[in-house]
């Protein structure tokens, strides 16, 4: 690859990465036609590839492929690519943008988009993954790793939502305040899902993934801009704020995994954790509390360590007392144990714990049988916190996280 091809490619990843889901949101919003913008985006960044290199980059990359997109279907582009004449359209439609439209005036769709695929005639199930591939571009067999189905599989699910947004004729429009509840959920769980799975990535290297943390971050700071006086976005933006602080301690100069008890604080972000301590002081003061400023609240009470040189724990748990009854979830139910273990004693933590030994859930789960591991090896009983240390072990595919598993389950025969 030349010079040239180089610095026509770095331009258009760049443009995919600033302004995908902001070209397929404005395409979209007016022909309520998902699957097609996409298309016709993805041809757009094809003719970019196949010009820029001879033509270079133009002054607004963003307008030109939003004209080409606009202008041309997919298989006109394909059929006319090598032409002349098509490049020669490509030029007049260049020049008509570029003198009529600056980067500023292109409205941004992105909330709307998101809201349309958050609309009830969607599927419940899929309507953040269809968010996650609509505004940040993902494949389905990324997304099917972030929600446990198959590629395949996530794949039908959304080619048949984009259909139903074209075919029900979804509008693009940010809901009332009086239908927004649902809907506003079902945003904020695929934001906090792409931070989740990028989370798992703590250095981010994985290509695959794009940094979903840095990803997640960004669309949660979009729609708290948008949307500031919702305390949930407020809180969610904070939670996520807060546990990226602490990446650079969550893993040794070798690689190694090192537990949040046991993080230097002096790697944390201090104006990251400032930021979401504003922002859950924002979202407080609007007197609705709700999931993910609890969650957040938590993250908050982890971080006080900084400072004091100690976790209140005997906060944390009635935060997570508080979580079981607004968003009551098998995960929530294991940090509350683990909390209770800290505040009463390991037996009152296990018996926490072991209440929730039914659920079928968790017998595939990694952290369940760590903290059960835990706990147990915590009261000597070593045979049993073996067995659970082999269970977590099996089930994590984070090779560091194992190391780190299998380091504690060897002190049991060391003790």
């Amino acid at each position: 690859m030349d010079d040239r091809s180089e610095i026509a490619r770095a331009a258009a990843e760049t443009a995919a990465r600033r302004s995908y889901g902001k070209l397929v949101a404005w395409l979209a919003a007016r022909t309520r036609d998902v699957a097609g913008a996409e298309d016709a985006l993805a041809d757009a960044f094809a003719a970019a590839l196949e010009r820029w290199p001879r033509t270079g980059v133009p002054a607004q990359p963003e307008a030109w492929l939003l004209a080409v997109a606009r202008r041309r279907d997919v298989d006109a582009v394909r059929r006319r690519l090598t032409s002349e004449a098509a490049r020669d359209h490509l030029t007049l439609i260049a020049e008509e943008v570029e003198a009529g439209m600056n980067g500023d005036e292109l409205p941004d769709e992105r909330l709307r988009l998101m809201f349309a695929c958050a609309h009830p005639a969607i599927d419940a199930g899929v309507r953040a993954p269809l968010i996650l591939q609509t505004i940040l571009g993902f494949d389905a067999a990324a997304i099917a790793s972030a929600f446990l189905v198959s590629p395949a599989t996530m794949g039908q699910r959304l080619v048949r939502a984009k259909s139903r947004i074209r075919e029900a004729g979804i509008p693009f429009s940010v809901p009332e305040q009086t239908q927004l509840g649902e809907r506003l959920g079902a945003v904020l769980e695929a934001i906090y899902a792409t931070f989740a799975e990028g989370w798992t990535d703590p250095t981010g290297t994985e290509t695959r993934r794009r940094n979903l943390a840095t990803e997640g971050i960004w669309l949660g700071r979009l729609v708290a801009s948008l949307m500031p006086d919702e305390p949930e976005a407020l809180g969610l933006l904070a939670l996520m704020l807060f546990a990226e602080a602490r990446r650079a301690a969550r893993r040794s100069p070798q690689g190694d995994f090192v537990p949040l008890a046991e993080q230097d604080t002096a790697l944390w972000d201090d104006d990251l954790i400032d930021e979401a301590e504003t922002l859950l002081g924002q979202a407080a003061e609007k007197g609705i509390i709700g999931r993910y400023q609890l969650e957040a609240a938590v993250q908050s009470a982890h971080t006080a360590r900084r400072r004091g040189g100690r976790t209140d724990w005997a906060a944390i748990r009635q935060l997570y007392d508080a979580l079981m009854t607004v968003a009551g979830s098998p995960v929530v139910a294991i940090n509350r144990a683990v909390a209770i273990a800290e505040v009463e004693g390991t037996p009152a933590g296990l018996a926490a714990l072991y209440v929730l030994g039914d659920d079928k859930r968790l017998q595939d789960y990694q952290p369940y049988w760590a903290a059960r591991a835990g706990l147990l090896a915590r009261l000597g009983t070593t045979g049993k916190a073996a067995e659970a240390y082999d269970r977590a072990i099996g089930l994590e595919r984070d090779e560091a996280v194992r190391r780190f598993l299998q380091a504690e389950r060897a002190k049991l025969t060391r003790n």
